[in-house]
């Protein structure tokens, strides 16, 4: 067995080990989980203050868009997913169009949630209810967060027309993932907890 033999796999363990991404990334993750945590918290709070008040308001979602949208999301995920193992293994134009997938999941949540912001608006369902101000900015701070990870998902495809960073691509999936993770809780809180 030569020295080349041997470095190769403790270069491999040690890149399969490696955290993806980097610390900024993950610092601005733990900063949005953190800033969502509280705000769970709080709604958690003001739920248990009255319950029979936001279970009849919950009862107005529509709970077959919430449903859509998380599959969207999980969707997106699993492309996410499968672009930085593609341009792991180097199949950069698969993992572009995988990254462009992600950011179509991402416009038609939106597109989704605005129809269902919409329908509520049109029934007089609007922040003057506790329930309501909690659901409008639960859903529209994380709406924002989309809407940023789609422009993080653009900027990345347009990168790997130019290079192929790994860990330029981790990084936008490692914030797409946040979001998924955030609307799983956001819908489990708001939409399925009675």
């Amino acid at each position: 067995m030569t020295i080349s033999d041997r470095e190769t796999p403790d270069t491999t363990t040690r890149s399969a080990t490696r955290l993806p991404g980097d610390l900024d990334m993950w610092v601005m993750i733990l900063g949005d989980l953190f800033f969502f945590g509280c705000y769970f918290i709080a709604y958690m709070i003001f739920r248990t203050r009255s319950p029979e008040a936001f279970a009849a308001a919950q009862r107005h979602l529509n709970m077959g868009i919430g449903v859509a949208n998380t599959i969207v999301l999980l969707t997106s995920s699993m492309f996410a997913a499968a672009a930085v193992a593609a341009v792991r293994r180097g199949a950069v134009p698969t993992a572009r169009r995988l990254i462009l997938a992600t950011a179509g999941c991402g416009l038609l949540f939106a597109a989704l949630k605005a129809v269902e912001w919409h329908q509520e608006l049109s029934h007089g369902y609007t922040m003057s209810s506790e329930f309501f101000s909690f659901y409008y900015v639960l859903t529209g701070v994380h709406l924002a967060h989309v809407a940023l990870g789609v422009l993080i998902l653009g900027v990345v495809g347009r990168e790997l027309r130019r290079e192929q960073r790994v860990e330029f691509v981790e990084q936008g999936v490692l914030f797409w993932h946040m979001i998924d993770l955030l609307w799983l809780v956001i819908f489990a809180t708001v939409y399925l907890m009675r």
